[in-house]
């Protein structure tokens, strides 16, 4: 497919443009399992912050306390019957993860303070509305739900959409930007048959005043 026939005629694919490392990898499902774990962790969270009322600090103490327990008397006793240590993985975050979660993390934020630094100086006054329309948005939707669920709904949109979107592009494309060509000539239309003709008689009645 050209790029006369994706979204914003853009030039890049969909990994690339989220950064093409590990991470993502595991937004576009290119390791299943890690991100069907995290999908499957953050749910069961969701579901036990929910039904038993905790809060995230009492959760996170109660289970690393739980944890530490049943891994010390573990090695206790294996010491004492001369039976094997737990089987612990090496617990080790990679040097490559680590730079490419905060050069993702860097780029977004960059991103983020110019796009501030620009509403701010009024520059952008579209730029402007798009902002103030979404934090409106996402104001009316934070008054419906907490915070949460909704975390947890925006994680869930994050590793499936761009993955499902990934893999129907083409047809998704297509589709979208028929409607917007059809939009786009209806707007034309509407603005030769309604607008065209206001803007005439307003200057039609300028002259004769």
């Amino acid at each position: 497919m050209g790029s006369s026939d994706r979204l914003f005629n853009r030039q890049r694919t969909l990994h690339e443009i989220l950064g093409g490392g590990q991470v993502a990898d595991l937004i576009l499902w290119r390791r299943k399992n890690l991100t069907m774990g995290i999908l499957l962790v953050t749910l069961a969270v969701w579901v036990v912050f929910e039904r038993s009322g905790y809060t995230l600090l009492s959760l996170v103490s109660n289970v690393f306390l739980l944890l530490i327990v049943i891994l010390f008397l573990w090695a206790k006793s294996a010491a004492i019957l001369n039976r094997p240590a737990p089987p612990l993985p090496q617990l080790h975050l990679s040097e490559e993860m680590a730079n490419e979660v905060t050069t993702f993390i860097r780029t977004r934020v960059n991103d983020t303070l110019s796009v501030s630094q620009d509403i701010a100086l009024g520059k952008d006054s579209r730029l402007f509305l798009k902002v103030a329309a979404y934090l409106w948005l996402i104001s009316i939707i934070g008054g419906l739900t907490d915070f949460l669920t909704l975390a947890y709904t925006s994680l869930f949109i994050v590793l499936t959409v761009p993955a499902i979107y990934e893999r129907y592009e083409e047809y998704i494309d297509m589709y979208i930007l028929k409607v917007y060509r059809k939009l786009c000539f209806l707007h034309v239309k509407i603005n030769e048959k309604y607008v065209s003709r206001v803007h005439n008689w307003i200057l039609e009645k300028k002259k004769l005043s």
